[in-house]
């Protein structure tokens, strides 16, 4: 006589879908102060690796922001003031996710200040955001609000650029290995960490208008966050530079998209 074993459910996590879209966005300068909450948590942010890299750097901003020169230092006027002594405060200002802290043209464009829980773990999967202060953060990590570019040459530490890519390259290149990159940084940004290995589409952007195409600075932000946008919210993963293409086809205003093998051009209307 035979006997059946009962059948056991599994408890083998379920598969989890391989994300091949990796965007890289640089801050904006413009930033919304969150009004409360608890300070930043250097190793709850992604890369937890960065958290002694992102104290040597944020401690340095506190100390040049409180100098005399701290304006001329950081390479701002004085209507800035007000964001550069609160540099002086940084460690202890609320933070909130990155998506709700940056609010310049791309973000905005990008909606990123309304996503939702599962819209911003998404986004935390697909987009890393490259910082002078903090090397590299995903939009779901919560960061306060401060005043520091990738231009500047922050006291003895030098210029940031060259200091963040002795950090950056050992922790993207894993984030980036398989994936195809949509890399919609400024230059200063892109001197921070080059991708290697993957499939790089830069999103270069023009305006057409009397028959004529131009690069127009503010607007190729506003088309890159629409971009950034379709590519986070949309339920189906892009899996190749075609589908990039395809998803800047449906942009509003979009009148024409060029692939190329590392560039993707995007023609908007006047």
């Amino acid at each position: 006589m035979s006997t059946r074993r009962a059948h056991r459910p599994s408890t083998a996590p379920p598969p989890r879908t391989l994300v091949r879209v990796l965007i890289l966005l640089p801050p904006s300068e413009g930033k919304t102060a969150p009004a409360d909450g608890t300070a930043v948590e250097l190793d709850a942010l992604t890369h937890p690796d960065l958290a002694s890299a992102r104290r040597r750097v944020g401690d340095a901003l506190v100390k040049v922001s409180g100098q005399r020169n701290a304006l001329t230092a950081l390479g701002v006027g004085p209507s800035l003031a007000s964001e550069v002594e609160r540099n002086t405060r940084l460690w202890d200002q609320p933070a909130d996710a990155a998506a709700r802290v940056y609010t310049g043209v791309l973000f905005e464009a990008a909606q990123a200040s309304t996503w939702s829980d599962g819209t911003l773990e998404r986004a935390a999967e697909r987009v890393r955001i490259i910082s002078a202060l903090w090397g590299a953060v995903s939009p779901a990590d919560r960061i306060p609000a401060y005043r520091l570019s990738m231009s500047t040459s922050l006291g003895r530490i030098g210029p940031l650029a060259s200091y963040w890519r002795q950090h950056l390259a050992s922790e993207l290149s894993h984030v980036a290995d398989g994936r195809v990159i949509v890399d919609c940084r400024s230059s200063s940004y892109v001197a921070a960490w080059r991708p290697s290995g993957a499939p790089l589409l830069s999103v270069r952007v023009e305006r057409e208008l009397n028959g004529k195409r131009t690069v127009v600075s503010h607007m190729a932000k506003h088309t890159r966050g629409l971009l950034t946008g379709a590519l986070v919210t949309a339920d189906a993963v892009a899996e190749s530079p075609s589908d990039v293409a395809d998803a800047a086809r449906t942009l509003d205003g979009v009148v024409d998209v060029a692939l190329a093998p590392a560039e993707l051009t995007i023609v908007v209307g006047g």
